[in-house]
């Protein structure tokens, strides 16, 4: 089995306003952090002042604990499907396959997110910006995190003049 070379599942984060691209979740991100990996999809992995690592999943409005610090999330990195699961493995190999190449300030992004009912397929994902796709996720989670799962919702487009 080859080895997989983990900067293949992430974006770049030098030269990116983060707290400016975060800003629209600081009710769910504590106020001082370390910003620590970026996947393609562009979730974060946070380490809190307590040095456990968090990670905001974009596509559904969560953080979650996922490791108690840096050390432990290696170990659990190599568990289960824990790398596969966190960094998209599958889901960003077929998108690189497919030919959906990201520029400097992209991530892949979700034509219906996933909190809205989207599939985690290739056919879903498109290349967008990344101030986009924090923003308009944040403006999804905001509008929808006070629903009970499985509510129904309709959105209306309206595009700018």
């Amino acid at each position: 089995m080859a080895l997989m070379n983990i900067q293949d599942y992430l974006i770049d984060q030098n030269e990116k306003d983060w707290s400016e691209l975060l800003s629209g979740w600081s009710d769910v991100l504590p106020l001082s952090f370390t910003l620590w990996l970026v996947n393609r999809f562009g979730d974060v992995f946070t380490v809190f002042e307590d040095g456990s690592v968090h990670m905001l999943d974009l596509g559904v409005g969560v953080i979650k604990r996922v490791a108690d610090n840096r050390d432990h999330f290696a170990i659990q990195l190599d568990e289960e499907e824990n790398a596969s699961n966190w960094f998209m493995i599958q889901l960003v190999d077929g998108c690189v396959a497919a030919g959906l190449k990201l520029e400097p300030n992209q991530c892949y992004g979700y034509k219906i997110p996933p909190i809205l009912g989207g599939k985690y397929t290739i056919e879903n994902v498109v290349p967008l910006n990344l101030s986009e796709h924090y923003s308009f996720l944040a403006g999804i989670y905001r509008q929808t995190k006070a629903l009970a799962d499985g509510t129904s919702v309709k959105m209306k487009i309206v595009m700018p003049e």
